[in-house]
């Protein structure tokens, strides 16, 4: 249906850019702790783990192979992929980016091995960059959603994200977040990200028409 359609379309870029950002030599629990900083009830790994890195690497591989565009592409999703071909499904199968042993959560000892293969390189990002480059991933593509009328307001785009996906709760989903920020601050953002790290940052045509008059989502 539509509300999970939504919620699933705006998971694919996040999911592909966590991707990116091992490429860029971010530590797994390094992910966990900026997003969970940033508001999100757990981070992006433990996320992939709960789910099932079967489920996460369904989603972002149907949806990078569904002709939209350069938003769904960023990162290198096979590092999941392969990771269902070993047997590392998540918590369900007790080993994932994490071990579990009873209540017990630890980093798989053998899973900074296997992600070296997907670094490409160190650029030392830092917490608010992370954040950034994660959620205007998240953001844009609801963004573009309200704009494709996949949703119906900013409010039904709010309510989706942060009971779909557990968007930062008090935040208040993303268009409220746009709001807080500034439409016009965060688009130049992620035209600089466009400029560093490529298209796939591109704000959708929405983003740009609320910055350049400067209309907020909600009244």
């Amino acid at each position: 249906d539509v509300p999970g359609f939504y919620v699933n379309r705006c998971l694919g870029p996040f999911l592909v850019e966590v991707a990116a950002l091992v490429g860029d030599g971010v530590p797994l629990e390094k992910l966990d702790k900026a997003m969970k900083n940033f508001g999100m009830p757990v981070g992006p790994i433990t996320l992939a783990d709960e789910v099932g890195v079967d489920v996460t690497s369904h989603v972002a591989s149907f949806l990078s192979n569904a002709d939209l565009g350069v938003r769904m592409t960023g990162g290198d999703i096979s590092m999941m992929m392969n990771m269902v071909e070993k047997g590392w499904l998540g918590k369900k199968s007790g080993k994932g980016f994490y071990t579990y042993s009873g209540k017990k959560k630890a980093l798989n000892p053998e899973i900074n091995a296997y992600i070296k293969q997907f670094v490409k390189q160190d650029l030392g990002l830092d917490e608010k960059e992370i954040q950034d480059r994660i959620v205007s991933r998240f953001i844009n593509e609801a963004a573009k959603c309200l704009e494709d009328e996949i949703i119906e307001d900013p409010v039904v785009g709010d309510i989706g994200l942060v009971f779909g996906t557990g968007f930062a709760p008090f935040r208040g989903g993303p268009f409220r977040y746009l709001d807080q920020v500034g439409v016009d601050n965060y688009v130049s953002m992620m035209n600089g990200f466009a400029e560093k790290y490529g298209a796939q940052f591109e704000p959708c045509d929405l983003l740009k028409d609320h910055a350049a008059s400067g209309k907020k989502f909600h009244s």
